[in-house]
């Protein structure tokens, strides 16, 4: 028992290091170890399984309008033919529940008069539940409305949970009827997490009507008989599973040879974060091949500083899918003239050429990556120091060298108020106050001329100002006594 035991967690990725054929007090306590994680091992097997479960729920328009011809039959023929022969396949994968809507067909239309509510849940999700959805598709009848936006709300509740791949296929001759918003709804939904963004198969729709069911979901035009059921099987390969993808990261001139850069794929739609990768060159030297789910539309953010971002990017299913995003990047070098490290690292903020916000703050003595482009920086020494357009080229490296400070110690009699002042011809500009609590203080100050204008704090008379002009140089220390 305990051995089957043991292989069954082995196939759960989980190790024992007591042996199964040792001593019957080692078997033992292998034995209740193992039954200690059972209830997490099942745990952590249904979380994995619902990470990999699709359900498919058929939103079957069965309203009035579906026994017009189409062609030489009737269009719930047709739909009816391609939706039983694409059950078969999807059947005998174990990963995928289906379940059946259908709308229109419980209350028949009548002039002035039409039931909104006319939506029902003929088939819910369950395993081998195919023959109950070739039942109901084949004893339906097609009498009412086409209430959509009432249908997509109500199949919000057909689902188990949000654990798994929910999506929704929605097979339609017509637009909505009762005067309800079904982009709306269906962008509410899709906010919630609750279904991915529905597929919309238009049979025989006039194109004054189509754009009413664009912004649904992902729409597809069966405009004949004949071409729905390849655009059927082209729905289902979206909706079942990934395709590969590579994506390039473009240098300035246009070479695919960026890599190594941190990079997610959002869903467009609620903004969920949907994969984290890391951008890699394979053993080739080309882009790695990835495989994103097709079913989501994409915002793909690589995390170059600042981001390099590429909106509504929409996969192919069943081909390989090439995405080129622009992130060219160089090199921007800060270091301080004289001194191979900082004592305390000084920041020096970075931002875009006329951007007030903050792209990085790097500190001197290091190298970052930056792309392409024009940027000001502040360094946060004292006083702070600005350089404007800097340019940060591809595949280069950009060198910026920041004066080394020298030390001022002022040691004062007394505490008291003061400032330390850089001069700029007859102007002063302030640089810090020293410390009123303090009778000595200690700062790092940029080479240049400067002043310092001083009072004791038990001073009641202007009079008791002190003034001191004093040159701060590259690594040499200076003494200031007030």
């Amino acid at each position: 028992m305990i051995g089957t035991l043991l292989r069954w967690s082995r196939s759960m990725g989980v190790r024992f290091p007591i042996r199964a054929c040792g001593p019957r007090r080692h078997r033992a306590a292998t034995l209740a170890l193992f039954l200690l994680l059972v209830p997490a091992l099942l745990n952590a097997q249904e979380k994995d399984e619902a990470a990999r479960l699709t359900r498919i729920l058929f939103v079957m328009d069965a309203s009035n309008s579906m026994n017009a011809f189409w062609g030489n039959e009737p269009r719930i023929n047709v739909a009816r033919r391609v939706l039983l022969e694409t059950l078969p396949p999807l059947e005998r994968l174990p990963n995928v529940e289906l379940a059946l809507r259908m709308y229109g067909h419980q209350t028949r239309i009548e002039p002035g008069k039409q039931d909104c509510d006319d939506t029902k849940l003929e088939v819910p999700f369950a395993k081998g539940n195919g023959q109950a959805i070739r039942n109901k598709m084949n004893e339906v009848r097609c009498l009412g409305t086409t209430p959509i936006a009432r249908s997509l709300e109500k199949a919000a509740g057909d689902f188990p949970d949000g654990k798994a791949r929910n999506v929704i296929i929605l097979i339609t001759d017509g637009i909505e009827a009762c005067d309800e918003d079904p982009c709306a709804v269906s962008r509410a939904l899709q906010a919630k997490g609750i279904i991915l963004k529905p597929f919309i198969i238009g049979i025989g729709i006039d194109e004054a009507n189509k754009y009413s069911l664009k912004c649904v979901g992902n729409y597809f035009d069966a405009s004949t008989p004949e071409s729905f059921d390849r655009v059927m099987r082209v729905v289902i390969d979206q909706a079942l599973g990934s395709t590969t993808t590579q994506l390039l990261l473009l240098t300035d001139d246009g070479k695919p040879t960026e890599t190594d850069v941190p990079v997610t794929f959002y869903d467009q739609n609620t903004g969920a974060d949907r994969y984290d990768l890391i951008h890699t060159m394979n053993l080739r030297g080309v882009p790695d091949t990835l495989h994103i789910d097709p079913v989501y539309t994409y915002r793909i953010v690589a995390h170059t500083v600042p981001p390099s971002i590429k909106e509504n990017v929409s996969l192919e299913a069943g081909r390989n899918n090439v995405i080129a995003l622009l992130a060219g990047q160089g090199t921007l070098e800060l270091r301080i003239e004289g001194a191979v490290t900082a004592e305390v690292p000084v920041p020096c903020i970075v931002r875009k050429q006329g951007e007030g916000n903050t792209v990085n703050a790097q500190p001197l003595n290091s190298r970052q990556l930056y792309r392409t482009g024009t940027y000001d920086l502040e360094v946060l020494t004292l006083p702070r120091l600005l350089i404007p357009n800097v340019v940060v080229r591809q595949g280069a490296v950009t060198p910026v060298a920041v004066p080394r400070s020298g030390v001022l110690n002022v040691v004062a009699a007394r505490p008291g108020p003061g400032a330390v002042f850089l001069k700029k011809g007859n102007e002063l500009e302030w640089v810090v106050d020293l410390d009123r609590r303090m009778d000595r203080n200690q700062f790092k100050l940029l080479p240049g001329e400067y002043r310092v204008v001083y009072r004791r704090g038990d001073a009641r008379e202007t009079a008791f100002s002190v003034v001191k002009d004093f040159t701060i140089t590259s690594g040499r220390a200076i003494n200031i006594e007030l």
